[in-house]
C-alpha cells in the first residue's frame, strides 16, 4: 500500500542508487594481486568512491595512484590521491590530472598491476586533446557536442579520435604491466569500450565515423582536424593490437542492476513493476510522451511503475535551463495534463541533470494546477528547454547532491 505516491518514487531512486554504489560493487570485482607494484589510476564521476572501496579492500597493499572526478564528488583516502576537474566541460585540472596519470604508468613491467577505475563522465575529466587541437578548441567542439542533440556513442567517436589517452592510449602507455579495467557503465547497452570514451581498451571506431558525426551536425572544425581526422597514421588503436592481450575488463555496476532493484523495491510494496529498458534512447520529449502513452494502457489496473534507464538526449533549441531528466519530467506533465492518477520521476544517477543543482524532477497530478496557479506556461518553458526554471517555480525539483556513482538516467512512472 502507497500512502504517499512522492515518498515511494524518491524510495525507488534510492533503491537503484544503492544498486550502484560501488562501495559495494567494487570489491567482489577485484583482480588477483599484483607481484609487482599496483598503481590505482580512474576517471570519471564514481572514480573517487571506486577508489576508496580498493582501499578499503586491499588495506595490507602497497598501491599509489591518482583519479580524477568532478568538482564535489571526492572522498577521503589514504594511498589514491583524488583530484577534482570540470565536468561537462574540460578544464585544466583535468588535462593537468591527465598528464600526471601518464607518467604514473609510463616504465612498468610484466609483474605491475594497473587498476583503472572508469565511469561516466571521465571522457571530460581525463580530457588531453590531440596535437591537432588545442585545448580551447577542444572545449569548444565538446560544446557544440553537448548541444548538438548527438547520442553518447556518437560524442565519444570524435572525443576519441581527438584525444591524445583516450581509445586504449593509456593502455599502450602502461604496456607491458597487466591493465585491468573496472566500469561503472552509464551507457545505453553497456559496451564498455564506450564508457568514459575507453582510455584502457581498444576501439572499434574510426576517424571516417568520427568525422560523419562532425559532419552529421554541422560541427564547424579546423582544416587542422579535419586533416588529422583524414591521415591513417592517426586512426586509435584496434583491438587485434597484440598490446591488449594483457588487459582486462570488468563491468561493475550497470542501469539494468539499479532497474531490478528499484522493480523489487515496487513489488514488496505491492506495486506491479514494468520494466521498459535500460538502454532508451531518443529526444527527451518523444520518449516522455511515450511513456506517458504506455501509463495509460494501465489505468484500469493500478497500481503499476513504469522503470526505464538509458540516455536520452536534447536538442538545445531555446536558451533556459534543464537536463535531460528534467525536460522529461516536463514533457510528462503535458502528455499526462489530463490524468489523475499519473505521477513520476526522472533522474540522472550520478545527481546532476545537464550542468544545474539538481538530479532532476518529481512531477504529481497537481504540477499542472500550481503552475497554472503561480501563472507559469509549461508550454514556453519546454520550447525554450527551461524545465530546470520550471519545476523551481512550480515545485519538483530532486536535489541529492552528489551519489558517487553514475549509471545514467532513472526514470519511473506511476499509475495509482
Amino acid at each position: 500500500m502507497i500512502k504517499d505516491p512522492e515518498i515511494f518514487l524518491h524510495d525507488l531512486l534510492q533503491s537503484a542508487l544503492e544498486a550502484a554504489d560501488p562501495i559495494k560493487s567494487v570489491p567482489p570485482n577485484l583482480p588477483k594481486r599484483s607481484k609487482g607494484r599496483t598503481i590505482v589510476i580512474g576517471a570519471g564521476k564514481a572514480s573517487a568512491a571506486m577508489a576508496k572501496a580498493v582501499e578499503q579492500s586491499w588495506p595490507d597493499v602497497a598501491m599509489e595512484g591518482l583519479v580524477v572526478t568532478r568538482y564535489g564528488y571526492a572522498v577521503l583516502t589514504e594511498k589514491i590521491e583524488i583530484i577534482e576537474a570540470s565536468h561537462p566541460v574540460p578544464d585544466d585540472a583535468g588535462e593537468i590530472a591527465c598528464k600526471r596519470i601518464m607518467g604514473l604508468i609510463q616504465g612498468l613491467t610484466e609483474d605491475d598491476l594497473v587498476l583503472a577505475l572508469i565511469s561516466g563522465g571521465g571522457s571530460a575529466l581525463l580530457s588531453l586533446p590531440a596535437p591537432c587541437l588545442s585545448a580551447h578548441e577542444k572545449r569548444a567542439l565538446n560544446k557544440a557536442l553537448l548541444k548538438s542533440g548527438a547520442t553518447i556513442y556518437e560524442m565519444n567517436c570524435v572525443r576519441k579520435h581527438l584525444s591524445a589517452v583516450k581509445a586504449g592510449q593509456l593502455a599502450l602507455i602502461a604496456h607491458p604491466a597487466r591493465v585491468v579495467t573496472l566500469i561503472v557503465s552509464d551507457v545505453p547497452g553497456d559496451d564498455p569500450h564506450t564508457v568514459a570514451s575507453g582510455p584502457t581498451l581498444p576501439d572499434n571506431s574510426t576517424q571516417a565515423e568520427a568525422l560523419a558525426v562532425i559532419e552529421k551536425y554541422n560541427i564547424e572544425i579546423s582544416q587542422a582536424v579535419r586533416d588529422w581526422l583524414g591521415n591513417p597514421e592517426n586512426e586509435t588503436p584496434k583491438p587485434n593490437d597484440p598490446r591488449f592481450l594483457s588487459t582486462e575488463v570488468k563491468i561493475v555496476s550497470r542501469a539494468q542492476d539499479s532497474l531490478l532493484a528499484a522493480a523489487s523495491y515496487a513489488t514488496s510494496c505491492g506495486v506491479e513493476a514494468v520494466i521498459l529498458g535500460d538502454s532508451i534512447e531518443g529526444e527527451a520529449r518523444a520518449v516522455a510522451h511515450e511513456h506517458v502513452k504506455l501509463a495509460l494502457d494501465y489505468l484500469e489496473n493500478p497500481p503499476v511503475v513504469l522503470l526505464s534507464g538509458g540516455e536520452t538526449t536534447v536538442t538545445i533549441k531555446g536558451g533556459g535551463k534543464g537536463g535531460r531528466n528534467t525536460e522529461y519530467a516536463l514533457a510528462a506533465v503535458m502528455a499526462g495534463s489530463s490524468h489523475k492518477q499519473i505521477y513520476g520521476l526522472a533522474c540522472d544517477t550520478d545527481g546532476i541533470d545537464g550542468s544545474e543543482d539538481n538530479a532532476g524532477a518529481i512531477f504529481t497530478p497537481d504540477t499542472l494546477m500550481n503552475a497554472k496557479q503561480l501563472d507559469i506556461d509549461p508550454a514556453s518553458h519546454l520550447e525554450k528547454n527551461d524545465s530546470y526554471n520550471f519545476f523551481k517555480s512550480a515545485g519538483g525539483l530532486v536535489v541529492t547532491g552528489p551519489t558517487f556513482t553514475n549509471v545514467n538516467d532513472f526514470r519511473a512512472i506511476l499509475v495509482l
